[in-house]
């Protein structure tokens, strides 16, 4: 469990630097540059990320049961989980999902770890997916205070939400027949 909390302080850590620390963030760029660093943002961010991935999997070896979700909350899970690929597509294809969200990526974030905390009771599950949940509501308020940052996206044309959705739920099904258990180990509705 220690490397999945570690992995968690690694990659919400240096994904909450314009949270907590928005003029450290600034000086950083400034003084490294945007290039180097995004790449060493990158590379931290991956760090993070794999001691995620290395630690949940551990800790999926030795369970420490929390509480016992009912089997039908699976099927809530899934249906909370609908809009999530088509919110993180739609963040990058400027359009009334993008206009009506606000941040359509945290609202995906902040859907697929409460989902996921409906439908999974074991200690890990509670230190991943609820420190993606407090970490997501955390930077939503954040923004309220702070100018969101820019991020590359296609050019905003009248199509891109039917893409958004089309594409998104093609994406879950993908995930849902095959990707989940493929790469998690897990059948969602196994």
């Amino acid at each position: 469990m220690l490397m999945l909390i570690v992995g968690m302080v690694i990659f919400l850590g240096v994904h909450s630097l314009a949270i907590v620390a928005p003029a450290a963030r600034t000086r950083w760029i400034e003084r490294l540059g945007a290039g180097p660093f995004k790449g060493l943002y990158a590379l931290v961010s991956l760090a993070g990320f794999a001691l995620i991935v290395h630690g949940f999997a551990l800790a999926r070896l030795t369970p420490v049961v929390v509480w016992m979700p009912p089997a039908w909350m699976r099927h809530v899970t899934m249906l909370i989980m609908l809009p999530v690929f088509p919110l993180l597509l739609a963040a990058y294809l400027p359009g009334r999902i993008k206009t009506a969200t606000k941040h359509p990526m945290l609202t995906a974030v902040k859907a697929w770890a409460f989902a996921h905390l409906l439908a999974n009771g074991m200690a890990a599950d509670l230190v991943l997916f609820g420190g993606f949940l407090a970490w997501a509501v955390a930077d939503r308020i954040s923004l309220k205070r702070r100018p969101a940052a820019t991020i590359a996206t296609a050019p905003p044309r009248p199509w891109n939400d039917a893409v958004a959705v089309v594409g998104g739920l093609a994406l879950y099904g993908l995930v849902v027949a095959w990707a989940h258990l493929k790469f998690i180990g897990v059948a969602p509705m196994g």
